[in-house]
């Protein structure tokens, strides 16, 4: 009986897993260690008890009590707080999902590569802030991660049928999210609920909002630059409305490979769990004659200029990461809360990069979690300082 951890398993990533768990035999073909969660504890209670988790942990350490009383008479121990969670990342797992939304889930995630485990990594965050941190980490102690992000499962799948060098270039698809044919004088004025609703998945708020800006798009541009370690000339955007096929390789022969399917996050979470084979998921399959037509176009970089930071930051290199997606969560936090526009995310993010490459060591890539988290605290002062001044 294979063991596995979900990291984030309130989140829709992490529902989508408990789904696949349970449709697949629940506790009695998988022993979960633990699962965690951010504030919601009557779902983490429930996917405990569903799952007869070892440990539940809630990060917010004010919540303990009710999730003690929420797992009474389980056998599940509870636990709250940050490092409790990173905690639980230290205990063996075949199979760990990193589910986490944002820098927090960079901790249970180097963790688990420090272990030597499987990652299966939904984080994008943990490659955008420490790719080099946490790849390095994973070829020391041959820990295996999994990319779980739709796009870059795509490319994974692809590559079973060649290698790197032969690969001229990959191509991540975008659906353009909520804005994508909004004239572009109407962006200033778009409110977080308009943001916060996506033409074709089923996601968080928060990553919802970061697909209309493209600042999602961004961070897995840098993502796959991380991961498969191709230049950014060699990463490509289209926009593709209907968010059928997830990425393209094209190969140096002139072929091109895409991998189609409908955009449920159960496919590449699936394809991660059950790694290196393929098994039955309880997936529509798709259509192709009932879709009629698949339309793409290039990315207009006026409506979505968070992919020019993208490759601003990938040639900066050092800490640029680590600053881009923190200056991004602050901006994120700053327009959710009506203290900017939908368009001032990007200059905020910007203004964040500039005042960083001024300082010593930028060019260096942080060489620990610690250093990480001080580029990372820096940068969302810098994005809310030009927030408040905006």
């Amino acid at each position: 009986m294979r063991s596995v951890s979900i990291f984030g398993a309130t989140g829709s990533i992490g529902d989508s897993a408990f789904d696949l768990l349970t449709s697949s035999g629940g506790p009695e073909a998988w022993r979960t260690v633990a699962v965690t969660g951010g504030r919601n504890v009557a779902r983490l209670a429930q996917m405990a008890r569903a799952l007869r988790a070892e440990v539940a942990v809630i990060a917010d350490e004010s919540l303990l009590p009710d999730l003690r009383a929420a797992l009474a008479g389980t056998g599940t121990e509870a636990a709250a707080g940050t490092a409790a969670v990173a905690e639980a990342a230290d205990r063996p797992a075949d199979w760990s999902l990193s589910a986490i939304v944002g820098a927090a889930g960079l901790a249970p995630g180097l963790r688990v590569a420090q272990r030597g485990g499987t990652l299966a990594l939904a984080n994008k965050e943990s490659l955008v802030a420490a790719g080099p941190l946490l790849m390095g980490t994973a070829a020391r102690t041959n820990a295996t991660i999994l990319p779980v992000d739709s796009e870059h499962s795509a490319v994974f799948q692809c590559l079973d049928a060649g290698n790197l060098d032969a690969v001229a270039s990959v191509t991540l698809t975008a659906s353009g999210g909520a804005f994508r044919d909004w004239p572009l004088e109407r962006l200033a004025e778009a409110t977080v609920d308009q943001a916060s609703s996506h033409p074709n998945w089923a996601m968080g708020q928060r990553i919802t909002i970061d697909s209309a800006s493209m600042f999602n798009k961004a961070l897995e541009v840098i993502e796959a630059h991380e991961f498969f370690g191709l230049p950014a000339d060699r990463i490509a955007v289209l926009v593709h409305p209907e968010s059928i096929v997830h990425a393209l390789v094209t190969y140096v022969d002139g072929g091109t490979l895409a991998h189609l399917g409908p955009p449920d996050m159960r496919h590449a979470i699936g394809h991660a769990l059950h790694w290196p084979r393929r098994r039955k998921l309880p997936l529509p399959r798709l259509d192709l004659a009932a879709l009629g037509s698949l339309t793409f176009r290039a990315p207009c970089e006026t409506r979505w200029p968070a992919l020019a930071l993208a490759r601003q930051v990938i040639a900066a290199g050092g800490a640029a990461g680590a600053v881009l997606n923190a200056a991004k969560e602050q901006a994120l936090d700053d327009f959710i809360a009506g203290r900017i526009r939908f368009t001032d995310m990007a200059p905020a993010v910007a203004h964040a990069l500039d005042r960083a490459a001024g300082r010593a060591g930028f060019s260096v890539s942080p060489d620990s979690l610690e250093a990480v988290m001080a580029w990372d605290a820096q940068a969302r002062r810098d994005a809310a300082a030009w927030s408040v001044a905006a």
